[in-house]
Order: C-alpha cells, then sequence, then structure tokens
C-alpha cells in the first residue's frame, strides 16, 4: 500500500499541473454572464470611449463577416497592453487604449480578436484542451500502471519510468496546447491583414504593436522559451508579417485628423481618470496646447476636486467645439459636484441631443442629474430617463442605485427595492440582490412585470454554485 500511495502521489503532479493551465485558458475562454464579468473583470463604461471603439469595430467586424452576430466591445479597466475574446464580448484593456499613439493600433487589435472569433477558435480550442486533458489522463494511467507493475516485481527502474512516463505525457499536453495556440494567434494576424485591406485600413499599426511588445520583452532582459508561451514571440510575428503587410497598398494610409483627434481625447480621458494630472501632462508633453491635452486638464481639475476651476476650461473647450456631446456631458458631471443639478440637467440634455447613439450612458447622468434637484415633478421625469438609459446601458450598475433612490423619494418602496436588487445583481454580489428581490416581490403584485423580474434574480444561482 505504501509504494502505491508514493505512486500516486508523485503521478498526479502532472495531471494537476496541466488542469491547473487548462482552466487557467478556459477562465478568459468561457462566457461569463453579466454579473460574473463585473464580478471578475473591472469593467468601465464610457459613452465617449465606447462609441470610439464600436466605430474602430463596426468596419472590421463588416469585412470578418460580424456585423450581424451581436458582438459586443467591452473595457476592462487595466494599464497593461492587451485584448482577449470571451463568447461574443472583445475585451481591450484602457492601458492599451491610452498606450496606442493612433487608431490603427488598436483597429489592428480589433481585428485579430474579429479572427479568433469569425474563425471559431474559442470552440476549438475547447475541443483541443478535452484532447489535452485526455493525453494527461492516458498518460497517467499508463504511468501509474508501469509504476505499480514496477513496484510488484521489485523493479525501481520500471516504477520510476512510470512516473516519468505519466509527467511526460502531462508536458507533452502542455506543450502540444501551446503548439495549437500559436498556430491559431498566428492564423488570427493573418485574418486581421485581410480585414485590414478589406476595408482600405493599413497594417502599419499591428506592426507597432508588435515593435512596442518586444522592445518591453527585451527590455525586461527575459529569456523566452518560444515553445512554452500561448503566442509567437513579437519578433516572429513581426517577420511573418512584415511582407504581407508591405505589400498592401494602404501600407502608408494614415488616420483621418478627426479620427487622430477623438483618440487622442480618449487617451487623455483614460490618462487622467487612472493616473491623474502627471500622466496627462507627460503624454501630451510636445503639444501642451493641443485640444486633447487641455481635455485631460480639465478633467484632472475636475477629479482633483476643484470643479470650480474646472467649469471655465470644460466651457473653452465647448466654445472651440460646440457639438461635441462629450464635452457638454463632462461639464454635466462638473455641475453636480459643483451642486447645480438644473444646470447639470441641462448639459446633459444638450448632450444627448448631440450624441448619434443617444447613449444609454449619458442618460442616465440626465436622470442623475434631474433626481439631484429634489423637485417631484423633477423626479418624475428622472425615474422615466433613468429607466430608459438602462433599457440601452443595462449593465451600468450605477444607474440602478439613482432609480432607487428617485423611487423612494417618491414613496414607491417595492420599485426601489427592485432596483437595489438590480443594482447588486449587475454589481456581481448576488446574494445581496436576492435579499432585496425577495422584500420587493412581498410588496409587488404577483404575476406583474416587477414582480417576475425579482423572481429572475431569486432564481439565479450565484457563481460557482
Amino acid at each position: 500500500m505504501k509504494s502505491r500511495s508514493a505512486a500516486a502521489s508523485i503521478l498526479a503532479r502532472p495531471a494537476r499541473f496541466v488542469a491547473a493551465a487548462l482552466l487557467a485558458i478556459q477562465s478568459t475562454l468561457l462566457p461569463l454572464s453579466s454579473a460574473q464579468a463585473q464580478q471578475r473583470v473591472p469593467i468601465v463604461r464610457d459613452a465617449e470611449i465606447e462609441a470610439l471603439v464600436r466605430d474602430y469595430a463596426a468596419p472590421i467586424l463588416k469585412a470578418a463577416g460580424l456585423s450581424r452576430s451581436g458582438i459586443e466591445i467591452v473595457l476592462v479597466n487595466q494599464p497593461s497592453f492587451n485584448a482577449f475574446v470571451a463568447g461574443r464580448r472583445i475585451f481591450i484593456n484602457t492601458g492599451a487604449l491610452m498606450t496606442a499613439e493612433t487608431p490603427n493600433e488598436i483597429i489592428g487589435v480589433l481585428a485579430h480578436e474579429a479572427g479568433h472569433i469569425a474563425g471559431g477558435h474559442q470552440q476549438r480550442l475547447r475541443d483541443q484542451m478535452a484532447r489535452a486533458q485526455t493525453m494527461s489522463v492516458v498518460a497517467t494511467i499508463l504511468g501509474i500502471g508501469a509504476a505499480v507493475a514496477g513496484a510488484a516485481s521489485g523493479t525501481q527502474g520500471l516504477a520510476q519510468s512510470g512516473a516519468g512516463l505519466a509527467m511526460g505525457g502531462g508536458e507533452a499536453a502542455r506543450r502540444s496546447l501551446l503548439a495549437y495556440q500559436r498556430t491559431e494567434e498566428i492564423t488570427a494576424d493573418r485574418s486581421a491583414i485581410t480585414y485590414l485591406e478589406r476595408t482600405g485600413q493599413s497594417a502599419r499599426g499591428m506592426l507597432a504593436t508588435f515593435e512596442r511588445l518586444a522592445d518591453g520583452l527585451s527590455l525586461s532582459g527575459a529569456r523566452v522559451d518560444p515553445y512554452q508561451i500561448s503566442h509567437p514571440v513579437p519578433r516572429e510575428r513581426i517577420a511573418n508579417l512584415e511582407t504581407l503587410a508591405r505589400q498592401s497598398r494602404y501600407f502608408d494610409r494614415t488616420d483621418p485628423p478627426a479620427l487622430q483627434q477623438r483618440h487622442d481625447l480618449i487617451r487623455a480621458k483614460i490618462a487622467a481618470y487612472t493616473q491623474g494630472q502627471a500622466a496627462t501632462s507627460r503624454l501630451f508633453r510636445n503639444d501642451r496646447g493641443s485640444l486633447a491635452a487641455r481635455y485631460g486638464d480639465a478633467i484632472s481639475t475636475f477629479l482633483a476636486g476643484n470643479p470650480r476651476g474646472a467649469l471655465p476650461k470644460i466651457d473653452a473647450l465647448i466654445q472651440a467645439q460646440p457639438r461635441n456631446p462629450y464635452f457638454h456631458e463632462m461639464r454635466g458631471e462638473i455641475l453636480i459636484k459643483a451642486n447645480r443639478p438644473a444646470e447639470a440637467a441641462q448639459s446633459f440634455a444638450r448632450a444627448l441631443s448631440l450624441d448619434p447613439n443617444r447613449s444609454g450612458i449619458i442618460q442616465i447622468g440626465y436622470g442623475q442629474a434631474l433626481l439631484a434637484t429634489g423637485q417631484p415633478d423633477q423626479i418624475r421625469k428622472a425615474v422615466s430617463e433613468l429607466q430608459t438609459g438602462l433599457s440601452k446601458a443595462r449593465e451600468f450598475a450605477a444607474g440602478y442605485r439613482y432609480l432607487a433612490q428617485a423611487h423612494g423619494q417618491l414613496g414607491d418602496i417595492a420599485q426601489a427595492e427592485l432596483a437595489t436588487a438590480e443594482g447588486h445583481y449587475y454589481s456581481g454580489s448576488i446574494r445581496d440582490a436576492k435579499i432585496f428581490a425577495a422584500r420587493a416581490q412581498q410588496k409587488l403584485p404577483q404575476g406583474s412585470p416587477g414582480w417576475l423580474k425579482a423572481q429572475d434574480i431569486i432564481n439565479q444561482k450565484q457563481p460557482g454554485r
């Protein structure tokens, strides 16, 4: 018994190791529910950034045959340059948006991720994982058999070779999976080149991205075994793509100035919100008088707790671009902070009227400002605006908090508790969501829309259960 237990403990290691590696990969690929996604991933919601990234993605998704596939772009609050796919969602880090100097760099990233979706790589990778798991299990069984046979016959070498066979099988499974992933990455790169060509855009941004990654790797001094990673090394990717990229008649095409300016504006916003005034100054140190640099300065002044100082700065920007909806939206944010809710509501209303997308996020800001006035007629209007905004930005958890407050101030406690439940649900706090849903359901007519919505939350399974 002692020899069998020892053999089993040795042989369990590679199986656990491979299983852990597979689980880590699966966790980035399996579709998440909205509540799970917000619980695990720090999601950012911003009307301006979302609109720009959607504009980047639209022609690429059309070229990939995905324009009617319900693909969503999700912003992740992470400083690293990264993007990944889960289900029908493309997740892209704010760090990637801030670091990329041109729209074309981000468009290249989106084209690569679209290649993964269009190529069905997620499902095939799941199949490959299943094969790798099978390989590991078979190797473990064979290894245990050899080890037990060696122990029974008193042949120590055979027992050791059994352990080696199992460990080698686990390593072979892992390397096979990594090799498969590298192949899929190369395929997605080539698909991205095709989509960029179809949309008349340059692949120069993709090469710039890989150059940046290669420089970062060389500066770190890391020695990378190319067979132990899931992506090709950056220099290899550049070598694979550069000839194709330079053959395109669009290679020297640059981004339109208006699009570049929008890109710079969102870089300034991200820098101000995530790293502060110093980061914004560094980002535009060679052009401190640009619209983007001034935008970052206005936002930084606001975030530093100085709405009075931020207001003339945003007003100057509005004078320069009076039809920019996001300048008016920021003005509304500043006025709320300055305790001038009626004026804030006017700014949000103006932003909403100028926004071609009629963003639910801006509409929620409008509802928040109306609520802050404290006037009953404005609060009733706030309920309507918040409900409409949330119907378009369903997962914007903060909006439910404002809706709950509005219902509460109007004396509708059942709806206030239901809105609180939804806010907890979309924040990933399923347990609290169930508590408030149950409380709301007790006050709502059985079978009513609100009662049924509460029942859906009550029936929701908690993640991991």
